[in-house]
Formats: structure tokens, C-alpha cells, sequence
């Protein structure tokens, strides 16, 4: 199994489709990375030598952020958002869409689970 930026990236796919296990890449930055390295983007991650997975390494590390420092920059960034208290940043802090999505019958992903309001009790006489 390869390992790349500190990801174990799955062998038996083929390198174009392996290459977006690492986070920071996509479609994109996995397609120029073969283009880059001239590497046919129909091969698999088991056929690769040893010579082009550390082109690969040297390649992503050089030019890329990735993985962890990623992971910080956009959290970071949410943090000053939060901390300037503007409008993106209390949708954050609240757990709410932050990109002018709906929120009265969507959004559930967001908003967690549906908790159904307590109705008054009727009072008979």
C-alpha cells in the first residue's frame, strides 16, 4: 500500500481515482499531477515503481497543501470568522447553513435532528 502525504492510498484503483484519498486533492490537482509526471492515467497504484511514488511524494509536498496544514488553514480561517462575530461567523458558531441556504423546512444536516415541540395540554372540563 502506497502511502502518500500520510494517507494510505488504496492500491488496486487506478492512480487518477487514488489520488483524491488525500485531502486538499480533487479531480483536478490529481489530473495535472499525472500530467505533470507523465503517468498514463489509466494505471493502477500497484503498478507504479517505487521511483514514480516518490515523484509523486515530492511532487504533492513541493506544491500542495494537503492533509493536515489544510485542515488548520481552514479551520483556522472559521475560528476568525467566529471571533470577528460577522454574519458567516454566528451561523458557524450556531451550527446553521452559512451559505444563504434555507432553514425552514431544509437543512437537517446542519440543524441535527428534529426535536418536536411540546403542544399545550387541553383541558377538559
Amino acid at each position: 500500500m502506497a502511502r502518500i502525504a500520510g494517507v494510505n492510498i488504496p492500491t488496486n484503483k487506478r492512480v487518477l481515482i487514488s489520488l483524491r484519498y488525500i485531502y486538499g486533492i480533487g479531480p483536478k490537482n490529481a489530473a495535472d499531477i499525472c500530467q505533470q509526471l507523465s503517468i498514463p492515467e489509466d494505471r493502477r497504484v500497484n503498478q507504479l515503481t517505487d521511483d514514480e511514488i516518490l515523484r509523486i511524494r515530492e511532487l504533492i509536498d513541493r506544491e500542495y497543501r494537503v492533509e493536515g496544514d489544510l485542515r488548520r488553514e481552514v479551520a483556522m480561517n472559521i475560528k476568525r470568522l467566529m471571533d470577528m462575530a460577522c454574519y458567516r461567523g454566528l451561523r458557524h458558531r450556531r451550527g446553521l447553513p452559512v451559505r444563504g441556504q434555507r432553514t425552514h423546512t431544509n437543512a437537517r444536516t446542519r440543524k441535527g435532528k428534529a426535536v418536536a415541540i411540546a403542544g399545550k395540554k387541553k383541558v377538559t372540563k
